[in-house]
Parts: C-alpha cells; structure tokens; sequence
C-alpha cells in the first residue's frame, strides 16, 4: 500500500512538473516577424518612377517563371521623406571584400521560392511604430525563360545577379557549375539551356528598380533598392501575442525583356537579339496574421 502511494506521488509530481514546464514554455515564447516572397504575374508593371509603362517601343518582353530569389537588404520607412538607411533595417546579408571593392557575399545570401518563408525574426527585435514603406534591396533571381534557337522553342534557367555587386565564388544552375572567382557588376547573368551554358553583362543602368518615392527618397544608381507602399499602413505596437507575416510580393509581369529584331514576340539570341532588362516591376507588401 506504501508503494502504491509513493508511485502516486511521484507521478502527480511528474505530472506538475512537466504542466509548470509547459507554462514556463508559453510564458518564454515571443511572436516572430515572418518575411515571405510571392513573384506575381499579373501584379501591375511599373518603371524606375514606380508608374505604369508598358514595353518600350522596338523591344519585347515575357513573363518568366522565378523559382527562387535573394535579397540583401530589408528597411521598414516610416514616411516617403524617410532616407534610405535612416528607417527600420530589419536585415541585411552578408558582405565581403575578397573579390576587392565591396560587394554582396553570393554563397552566404538567403534563398526563397514563390510564397516561401525568406527571413523569421523575433518582433522585439522591430522598433515599435507605423511605417508606410518597405525598400529591398535585390540581389538574385533565377528562373525560367522561353526561347527560339535553330527555330525551336524552348525552355532555359537564367540567373540574374541584380544587387549592386556580388562576390561570387561558384554558383550552380542546372548541375551546371558556373566559376566566377571574382565581383560581378549589377546585370550579370548565365544561363543554361539543353546542358549548355553561357553568360554575360546588361548594360549599367538597363535593370528596372521602381521607386515610387523617387523625387523624395531616392536611392543610388544600381543599387537594386525596390520601394513599396503598405496599403493601410504596418503598426508594430510592442505588445503583439501573435506572428506577424509581410509577404513581399512583387511583380514579373513582362519582367524580361529584350531588343526585337524578328518581330514575333520570341526572344531569339541568334538573331542578334540583345537583353535589355530583368529586373522586378514593382512591390507590394501585404501584411496578415
């Protein structure tokens, strides 16, 4: 009879100990700020003023399909007069000097797909305020492209490093190992098509970056920092119980475009036919819980 009460004892004391532990587990856990990417086919197509444009006149564009992206650089802004840097930085990837001048360090960058988590953040870590804006600074994207070659249409990844500089060591794309071994300027890209690959570099400035707050907060030449507006506005109070989740979503619409030299709406490098663009055509937060 002793045993059987002592073994009770000890199992109500179980029984309490891991009930107080699970208390300790609620009191301890803290919301997080979750970021998520969505790549948006038919989100408006802006231009570098953050208005509508529509393909420039001579050229052609598609809407790829991305499979995954990076960015360097994520900054909550309070208002449109807010300078770039002198709002929230939530994030920022990770540098290097090892290829000279500074620049984004490629095999250290976070990677996200369509509607995929890309950064979770505890939200004591956020100031607490209302902020209107969000700027991120782009660094990668890869995706899938249609092509006309040997008068065939076909499907090809491209790799576009669109962030201001990036150190790259090696990257693959396909099983395909691509050796860099140095800095590579905004507007580098490969791409691989049938087992083949080959590479080269937009001209300077030729990648869209839409900043509807260019007249009052504008950004540096090439740095691939695309401003967008919250609808109704993002308050983080400090006393939130709940995840928070901004999903960044940005708009592919036409995103890839190119000089026309057979006006058939196909992009055809053998024709001569040069790419001109492949940056994002605009951003949208979306804030839920």
């Amino acid at each position: 009879m002793k045993a059987f009460k002592l073994l009770t004892l000890l199992f109500l004391g179980l029984l309490l100990s891991c009930s107080d532990n699970q208390d300790d587990t609620l009191q301890t856990a803290t919301p997080n700020l979750i970021i998520k990417l969505k790549f948006d086919p038919d989100q408006e197509r802006l231009g570098n003023l953050g208005q509508p444009v529509s393909v420039a006149q001579g050229n052609a564009a598609q809407t790829p399909t991305i499979n995954r992206m990076s960015a360097n650089y994520i900054e909550f802004a309070p208002t449109a007069t807010t300078a770039l840097g002198t709002g929230e930085i939530i994030f920022e990837g990770d540098e290097t000097t090892a290829g000279g001048a500074q620049a984004i360090h490629f095999q250290n960058s976070i990677f996200a797909g369509n509607n995929d988590t890309f950064l979770t953040i505890p939200l004591s870590e956020v100031s607490s305020g209302s902020y209107e804006w969000v700027r991120v600074s782009l660094a990668y994207q890869e995706g899938n492209i249609d092509l006309r070659v040997n008068n065939q249409d076909i499907t090809g990844t491209l790799a576009s490093f669109v962030g201001y500089n990036s150190y790259i060591s090696s990257f693959d794309l396909n099983g395909n190992t691509i050796a860099v071994n140095g800095n590579r300027a905004q507007g580098f890209w490969a791409f691989e098509a049938l087992g083949f690959t080959t590479q080269g570099q937009a001209p300077e400035g030729a990648t869209t970056v839409p900043n509807p707050l260019f007249d009052s907060s504008p950004i540096p030449q090439g740095s691939c920092v695309v401003t967008g507006e919250f609808e109704n506005g993002f308050t983080i109070t400090g006393n939130e119980t709940q995840d928070i989740t901004v999903t960044l979503s940005f708009s592919i619409n036409n995103s890839f475009e190119w000089t026309e030299v057979n006006t058939d709406g196909k992009y055809e490098p053998e024709a001569g036919e040069q790419v001109v663009d492949m940056g994002l055509r605009g951003l949208i937060p979306i804030v839920s819980e």
